[in-house]
């Protein structure tokens, strides 16, 4: 047992200070459980929520806006509009988000020879369990809010281990097969049709500080296929549409379009 008569008292002070100037933030748990809640309500199979009618949806919903809404009133102090305005103009996105995730299944299901049905992919698959909580972060941060977002993509990534910042801008149709290691950094873009694999790095050439606010990641064109190990460095970094990358690989320069590049 620590102790705590014998600890500096100078070491105490500070810890107690740096609690007593502790703002208050919303639970985690919270936030993890909300996306959850909205991932289980846009695809059943995961739920054993069942709705007796359209109104019961509808109520169902206002009632995640509601939980939306008080984890939100944690971070007043922080937030460009009103808890009650950001929790509603959230849920307008719903149908976007909905959509992009229904094309995503179908991308697996395509892209996967393993992938039976779209409902082996929504209930088994780590790739798309990933590329959802995605989605529904990604949503937060275009409403700028604070800590939510990353919260929620790790919380992800400690289930999956597939490391997807909420700042990357991804289209639809996108498939992560077996998805252990994969690394999308924060300002990657990528197109629609895209298939990566295991191990793959989107990441940034080590950059200073006070670059933070520029691109440092790369952009992955339309119908790009990534196979495992790869690595893909760099905000100027563009590989090019219809284009393969092989396993392993090391890419710090755009690649053409229609290219296939391997070790």
């Amino acid at each position: 047992m620590i102790n705590f008569g014998s600890m500096k008292e100078e070491f105490l002070k500070t810890v107690f200070k740096k609690h007593q100037l502790a703002e208050p933030i919303p639970s985690m748990g919270a936030v993890c459980k909300f996306a959850d809640r909205l991932l289980q309500t846009l695809f059943p199979p995961l739920s054993e929520m069942k709705f007796s009618s359209v109104k019961d949806l509808e109520i169902h919903l206002l009632t995640l806006e509601r939980e939306l809404y008080t984890v939100l009133d944690g971070l007043k102090k922080q937030l460009n509009d009103s808890p009650e305005n950001l929790a509603g103009r959230y849920m307008k996105q719903l149908p976007l988000i909905y959509d992009h995730l229904e094309k995503d299944v179908q991308a697996i299901v395509l892209g996967d020879p393993a992938a039976k049905t779209e409902l082996e992919v929504i209930l088994t698959y780590p790739g798309f369990y990933a590329i959802a909580m995605y989605r529904i972060a990604h949503a937060l941060h275009l409403l700028e809010i604070p800590y939510l977002p990353r919260v929620i993509t790790e919380y992800a990534h400690s289930k999956t281990g597939i490391d997807i910042h909420p700042g990357a801008n991804i289209e639809p149709y996108f498939c992560i097969d077996h998805g252990t290691g994969v690394v999308i950094g924060e300002t990657t873009i990528i197109g629609k049709y895209v298939k990566i694999y295991q191990g793959v790095t989107l990441g940034a050439l080590s950059v200073a500080k006070e670059m933070a606010s520029v691109k440092r990641h790369p952009t992955i064109e339309d119908n790009v296929v990534i196979y495992s190990g790869a690595t893909i460095l760099g905000g100027d970094t563009v590989i090019g549409e219809n284009s393969i990358i092989g396993g392993n690989v090391w890419i710090t320069k755009s690649i053409p379009p229609h290219s296939t590049v391997y070790h």
